[in-house]
C-alpha cells in the first residue's frame, strides 16, 4: 500500500513532513519533546486505525500514538504517527453506571458528561489528558483513588487494534492476558480505540488547595508527614514545593514566590472535611485558601495543573515513607535556603485502595507504593542540562527511601526507563516477564515500540 492508497482508505488526513498541518498533527503538550514521524495519520474511526496499522505492517514501520500528547517519550523518527484526537464519541449509561469513550476524549469532557447524570469517574489531576492514555498507565485520581483504587481497576471493556490489524474486544473473560497487559502496559500492545469503564455516584466534594508560605514549609510538612497516613480513605492529599514565576497572571501573593501548595480532597461534608484539615490550618495562615465545597467537575482545582502546552523537563521516583529524615532531605534539596531551579517538586500520598488488588488484576506496578514524587522544571533546550541535572539530583536525594525501582508509568519522562533493563525494574521482574510473553503473542515484531518499551520475549 502506498501513501496515496492510504489516503484513499482513511477518512482523516494523511500528512507528510512539510505538508500544511503536519506540525500541529504531531505536536505534544511538552514543546521540548518534538516528534518527527515519517507519516502522520489523523484517524476518525477504528477502521482508520486498522488501515494505518496495516500500512505500518506492510512497510515495516513502528507505530506511535498521540491523543492529547501529554507523554511523548521518543521522537518517533521513521514511524507512522496515529493521532486519535478526532475520535470524540462518548456515551454514558446512567443505569449501568458506566461510560464508553473513544480514544481522543479528554477528562474535561468525560467528567462533564458523567456529571450530567450525577456520576463521576476516576479522573486525574489534569483535565486535558486523554482518558485512555491515563487509564492505560494506571490512572491515579486525586479525588476517588484512595477509596476506589486506580482507574485501570474499573475498566470493563477495551477496543484495541493489535499489530495484525485486527480490532479486538478485550475483556477479562474474552482476552484475559491482553486485558491484563493493556491496563498498566500503556501503549505497548496496540492502539486502543475505545474503552468502557465504571462511574460512581459522586457529585461534589470538599477540597482544593492551600498556598502556604515557603518559609513555613518545614513546619507544615512536619505535621503533614504524621497527618497524611492517618486520613480516612475518603480523603486524599499531596504537597508541592513550587517556585512560581513573577507573572501578572498570578495573584499578588504568589508572584515570584516560593510556596508550599497543599492539596486536599474529601468525599464528605464540609464540616467533617474542615475537622480533618484543622491540624494543617493550625500551623500557619495560607496566602491563598482554595478549599471549599466544589462540584465534581471542578476537581482539577485541587492541583491546578497547567492546561496549555509549555517547555519543561520532568522526573519521578517513589518513597516508602515520609519520615523526618525524608523531610530533612527535601528541605536541604528544595527549601528556602536553596537556589533550586525546579518549578515544582510534588509528593502524592497514595495508600488506601491504591494498595489493594482489584477484583480483576492488571499490570499496574505501583500497588503498595506509599508515595510518588514528581519534579518538573520549566525551560527550553537551552536549560536542558541544568534542569536535567537537578532532576537527577532529586532522584538521588530520595534514593535511600525509594521503593525499589518501581515507578508510576504515567509519570515517566523520555529520559527515564530508556533501556529494557530499566523498564523491567519499573514493572518488577515477575510482572515484566509476563508482559513480555504477552507482547510476543500480540506484537512479535515490536511494532508498538515508540514508548517505554516492553520487548517481546
Amino acid at each position: 500500500m502506498t501513501v496515496d492508497e492510504l489516503r484513499g482508505t482513511v477518512t482523516g488526513p494523511v500528512l507528510l513532513p512539510g505538508d500544511d498541518g503536519f506540525a500541529d498533527e504531531v505536536a505534544g503538550f511538552n514543546t521540548n519533546n518534538v516528534m518527527e514521524p515519517a507519516i502522520a495519520v489523523g484517524v476518525t474511526s477504528a477502521a482508520d486505525v486498522q488501515a494505518a496499522v496495516r500500512y505500518a505492517a506492510r512497510n515495516q514501520l513502528p507505530v506511535a500514538v498521540r491523543a492529547t500528547g501529554h507523554q511523548v517519550v521518543k521522537d518517533a523518527r521513521g514511524a507512522i504517527l496515529i493521532n486519535t484526537s478526532r475520535m470524540q464519541d462518548i456515551r454514558v449509561d446512567a443505569d449501568k453506571r458506566s461510560a464508553r469513550v473513544e480514544a481522543g476524549v479528554d477528562w474535561a469532557r468525560a467528567s462533564s458528561e458523567a456529571a450530567k447524570h450525577g456520576l463521576a469517574a476516576l479522573s486525574g489531576s489534569a483535565p486535558t489528558t486523554s482518558v485512555i492514555g491515563y487509564t492505560l498507565g494506571g490512572g491515579q485520581s486525586p479525588l476517588l483513588g484512595r477509596s476506589h483504587g486506580y482507574a485501570a481497576d474499573h475498566v470493563r471493556r477495551i477496543e484495541v487494534v493489535t499489530a495484525d490489524g485486527e480490532l479486538r474486544q478485550a475483556t477479562a473473560d474474552s482476552e484475559p492476558d491482553l486485558f491484563w497487559a493493556l491496563l498498566g502496559g500503556k501503549g505497548n500492545f496496540g492502539v486502543v480505540t475505545a474503552m468502557e469503564f465504571d462511574l460512581f455516584p459522586v457529585t461534589e466534594f470538599y477540597g482544593g488547595g492551600l498556598y502556604l508560605p515557603g518559609d513555613r514549609m518545614e513546619d507544615v510538612l512536619r505535621v503533614w508527614g504524621a497527618w497524611a497516613p492517618e486520613l480516612p480513605e475518603q480523603a486524599t492529599t499531596s504537597v508541592a514545593v513550587q517556585r512560581l514565576p513573577p507573572i501578572p497572571e498570578l495573584p499578588e501573593p504568589l508572584r515570584g514566590a516560593l510556596v508550599l501548595h497543599l492539596r486536599f480532597a474529601y468525599l464528605g461534608s464540609a464540616e467533617d472535611g474542615e475537622r480533618l484539615l484543622a491540624p494543617i490550618r493550625a500551623v500557619t495562615q495560607p496566602l491563598i485558601d482554595g478549599v471549599r465545597m466544589l462540584p465534581y467537575v471542578d476537581s482539577p482545582l485541587i492541583h491546578l495543573d497547567p492546561t496549555t502546552p509549555a517547555p519543561y523537563y520532568d522526573g519521578t521516583t517513589t518513597l516508602r515513607e515520609f519520615s523526618p529524615e525524608v523531610l530533612d532531605a527535601l528541605v536541604e534539596f528544595a527549601g528556602p535556603a536553596v537556589d533550586n531551579p525546579l518549578a515544582s517538586i510534588e509528593i502524592r500520598a497514595l495508600g488506601g485502595a491504591f494498595d489493594r488488588e482489584p477484583e480483576v488484576p492488571n499490570a499496574v506496578p505501583t500497588r503498595g507504593v506509599p508515595y510518588v514524587v514528581f519534579g518538573a522544571g520549566v525551560g527550553g533546550p537551552d536549560q536542558a542540562e541544568l534542569l536535567r541535572s537537578w532532576l537527577e539530583r532529586m532522584v538521588h536525594t530520595f534514593e535511600p527511601w525509594s521503593v525499589d525501582q518501581r515507578r508510576m508509568v504515567n509519570f515517566l519522562s523520555k529520559d527515564e526507563a530508556t533501556t529494557p533493563e530499566q523498564v523491567r525494574l519499573v514493572y518488577g521482574a515477575e510482572r515484566y516477564d509476563r508482559l513480555a510473553r504477552i507482547k510476543r503473542r500480540f506484537d512479535p515484531d515490536n511494532m508498538f515500540r515508540v514508548n517505554h518499551n516492553i520487548q517481546p520475549e
